[in-house]
C-alpha cells in the first residue's frame, strides 16, 4: 500500500521541513492543495504560480523523499468558477481553470486531481439536479482533452449531506463520470464521506472498483484513520480484494493534538491494519 498525506494539514510550516518528517514516518506521497502554493488570500488563481515556484515545490518533494501524487481542494478559495452553473460564460471559465489546474498538476509531477470543492458545485437556486449534472458534464468534457494529453485524471469526489447537495454518493459520481465518458474522469472515495452512504464503506468500494482511482483515509470525527470509530479492517480488505493499486492519502480537518501526531498515528494504524490483511 502506498501512503500519502494532504499538505494543508501542516499549515504554513516550511514544506521542506515537514515533508521530510512525514517521509521518515513512512509516507511516500504528497497531495497538494493549490491554495498553499500562493500567498494567503481570500481568492487564488493557480495561473499565478510561476514556473520557478512549480519547479521548486517539485524539487522540495523529491528532496524530502516524496512523490507529488496530485492536487485536491482544486476549486477551494477561488472566485468566478462553478461546476454546476447554468451560465455559459461561467462554464467556460471553469473548464479553462480545470485545464490550468491539470497543467499545474503535471508540472508538479502529479497524475490525479480530486474534485471535491462543494462550495463550487452545490445546486444553485432554480437549478435541478439533472440540469446541474448536465452542466458539470459539459464543463468536464471541455477539460478532458487537456487532461488526457497531460496524463492527469480528474477524480470525482462524492461528499456527504453535511457538505452540500450535489454528488453525495459514489453512484452519482459514477453517473457523472459516465456522462463525461473519458479515461481521465474517474472516482475518488473518502472514508468520512462514505460513512454517510446507505451501504458500508467496504461495500461501496467493491461496488465502485471499476471506477476507483484515488482514496482518502480519515474518520467522520474529522481526524485521521484509527482515531475515531471507523474500523479499517473491512475497508483495507476490500481495497485488497479489488486489487486497488492507487494511493491511500490521509486528509483530516481537525489538526489537534498536532499535525505531526495525527500523521504518525494515522500511518502506524494503517500499516498495522494492512499487515493484518495478509
Amino acid at each position: 500500500m502506498k501512503y500519502a498525506f494532504c499538505n494543508e494539514m501542516f499549515g504554513d510550516e516550511p514544506f521542506e521541513k515537514v515533508w521530510a518528517e512525514a517521509c521518515k514516518l513512512g509516507y511516500t506521497g504528497i497531495e497538494i492543495a493549490p491554495f498553499t502554493l500562493l500567498p494567503v488570500s481570500e481568492s487564488v488563481d493557480v495561473r499565478e504560480v510561476s514556473t520557478a515556484r512549480r519547479t521548486e515545490v517539485k524539487q522540495q518533494a523529491a528532496d524530502a523523499g516524496l512523490e507529488v501524487i496530485g492536487l485536491h481542494w482544486i476549486l477551494a478559495k477561488t472566485s468566478g468558477f462553478y461546476l454546476t452553473s447554468p451560465e455559459k460564460a461561467v462554464q467556460q471559465e471553469t473548464a479553462e481553470y480545470l485545464k490550468a489546474l491539470a497543467q499545474l498538476c503535471a508540472d508538479l509531477g502529479g497524475k490525479v486531481m480530486v474534485l471535491g470543492s462543494p462550495q463550487q458545485r452545490n445546486l444553485l437556486p432554480g437549478v435541478g439536479y439533472d440540469e446541474a449534472e448536465s452542466y458539470a458534464a459539459e464543463v468536464l468534457r471541455t477539460a478532458m482533452p487537456t487532461c488526457e494529453g497531460l496524463g492527469v485524471t480528474i477524480a470525482l469526489e462524492p461528499l456527504g449531506p453535511a457538505e452540500g447537495d450535489f454528488m453525495l454518493t459514489a453512484e452519482t459520481a459514477i453517473d457523472l463520470a459516465k456522462l463525461v465518458d473519458s479515461p481521465s474522469c474517474k472516482l475518488h472515495l473518502d472514508v468520512k464521506a462514505m460513512s454517510t452512504e446507505p451501504n458500508s464503506p467496504d461495500v461501496v468500494i467493491r461496488e465502485s472498483n471499476d471506477w476507483l482511482v484515488h482514496f482518502h483515509a480519515n474518520d467522520p470525527n474529522l481526524l485521521g484513520p484509527g482515531m475515531g470509530k471507523v474500523e479499517y479492517g473491512p475497508i483495507f480488505e476490500a481495497l485488497k480484494d479489488v486489487d486497488y493499486t492507487g494511493w491511500v492519502s490521509v486528509e483530516v480537518f481537525n489538526y489537534e493534538p498536532s499535525p505531526q501526531e495525527i500523521a504518525k498515528q494515522s500511518i502506524d494504524y494503517m500499516q498495522k491494519v494492512w499487515a493484518a490483511c495478509f
